[in-house]
């Protein structure tokens, strides 16, 4: 019988970085620098993506590329991302230690996985050199994968597949019907998706949210419930299998998956 052996989890935004502010933060102040100002909600929109890409995506949305002309005269060139870029990883590099701790319940979660015999992989928008910053920062607060891939030296980065195929390469998961993909950012549901996987978010902690978890505690009820609508709507408009509100859902839900394929092999 075929079953969940491997969890490949996302990083900031799901399992550190409650609200996933790091990137954000970068991204805005590395448009200021030259003048544009880019909102919150359109630096978060492309999350999950690699980061230059995330800074092309940036560049391409109609009134960040209008300002950009109407202030310099001319269409963005790929310089201009480059040089984003880098006054992004200089202002990340800054502050990135400062956003690894884990989200609540995301360690205990892991250990009750682990237990099930499951196997914790994991992919993200950060690069490399990012990660050698963010997974030993993480390890010291209790947080740890068992395999972690980054787009470097792939052919791309989400929401194309290839970081999950090299997890259950590095793993060796032989179906990808024994993976569950777990994020908190369309390009996680769809980076699932295109890998054939079951494709699982998650809303509380998320980028899709951007919240603070004082601002989540703070938030009347209805409001909460109808932010939190509103993220389970656009997940599952990107092909999300599930949506869990947090990851304690997560064990019950990969049992409820493996009866789901069992009763199908019937």
């Amino acid at each position: 019988m075929k079953k969940i052996e491997c969890v490949i989890m996302d990083w900031a935004g799901t399992a550190i970085d409650y609200g996933c502010f790091a990137p954000v933060s970068a991204f805005i102040e590395s448009f200021r620098a030259i003048g544009i100002e880019v909102t919150p909600e359109e630096a978060r929109r492309p999350m999950g993506l690699t980061k230059i890409d995330h800074i092309r995506a940036l560049f391409d949305m109609e009134r960040i590329g209008e300002a950009f002309r109407q202030k310099y005269g001319r269409v963005y060139g790929e310089e201009d991302v480059k040089g984003r870029y880098a006054e992004f990883q200089r202002l990340l590099f800054a502050t990135l230690r400062e956003y690894t701790a884990p989200i609540s319940d995301v360690i205990e979660t892991i250990d009750v996985l682990r237990k099930m015999g499951i196997k914790i992989g994991s992919t993200t928008g950060y690069t490399r050199e990012m990660m050698d910053v963010v997974i030993p920062a993480a390890a010291e607060k209790g947080y740890r994968t068992d395999n972690c891939v980054t787009s470097d030296g792939l052919p791309a980065g989400r929401p194309y597949p290839y970081m999950i195929y090299k997890n259950m390469c590095d793993l060796a998961v032989p179906s990808r019907l024994s993976v569950v993909k777990y994020g908190d950012t369309i390009s996680d549901i769809k980076e699932g998706v295109n890998a054939g996987v079951w494709s699982v978010g998650v809303i509380l902690g998320s980028n899709e949210m951007g919240l603070t978890e004082d601002e989540v505690k703070q938030l009347p009820e209805a409001e909460l419930k109808k932010r939190m609508a509103a993220v389970r709507n656009r997940m599952y408009a990107a092909g999300a299998h599930y949506v869990v509100d947090s990851i304690c859902e997560l064990p019950a839900l990969i049992e409820s998956i493996n009866a789901r394929m069992e009763n199908e092999m019937k």
